[in-house]
């Protein structure tokens, strides 16, 4: 049996909520998004080797504190998700993060991050983010500084001196 539907008189009483919780894609474009996308573009005759500017692939999910927070990033998955985890959760000022891939099918990855009252979500997050960079570098440096070592041997010089000979006797 169906529910009781609304009279007319009823329907006058109820306020129009606010488009801002909800999600992008459901709300209409602002008279900014709808300028001329020719006049912001800029290829009237500029730099034909000029990249083009990325959209903003982090943004913070509705009900979000100063505290608390929910960040979506797009095109990102476990690789960062789990290691962006690990780094954030070592800052004492963080009481806790995790990562979740909403669905399989969809590029997106959701971090959700609380803090103490001593910092914000979003400055523990910057601070995850540049303590990950700076660990990628001291692998990425160690890495190639022990390769280059590892090259420099005499018995790698002359293994790769003998699979150039032998190239080229298979070439003849």
């Amino acid at each position: 049996m169906p529910g009781r539907t609304k009279n007319r008189d009823d329907a006058s009483e109820e306020v129009d909520t606010s488009m801002d919780d909800a999600p992008t894609s459901a709300q209409k474009p602002t008279e900014e998004e709808n300028g001329d996308a020719m006049e912001e573009d800029g290829s009237e005759g500029g730099d034909p080797f000029e990249e083009e500017e990325e959209p903003q692939r982090v943004r913070i999910l509705p009900g979000s504190s100063e505290t608390a927070a929910s960040f979506e990033f797009l095109k990102e998955g476990h690789t960062l998700g789990n290691a962006l985890r690990y780094i954030i959760m070592k800052n004492p000022d963080v009481e806790f993060c995790a990562y979740a891939i909403p669905h399989p099918s969809e590029d997106k990855m959701n971090l959700r991050i609380q803090t103490y009252d001593t910092t914000t979500a979003a400055a523990a997050l910057a601070k995850g983010l540049q303590d990950l960079e700076d660990l990628c570098d001291v692998v990425s440096d160690k890495f190639w500084t022990e390769r280059e070592k590892f090259e420099a041997t005499p018995e790698q010089s002359l293994k790769r001196q003998e699979e150039a000979e032998r190239r080229l006797e298979a070439e003849a």
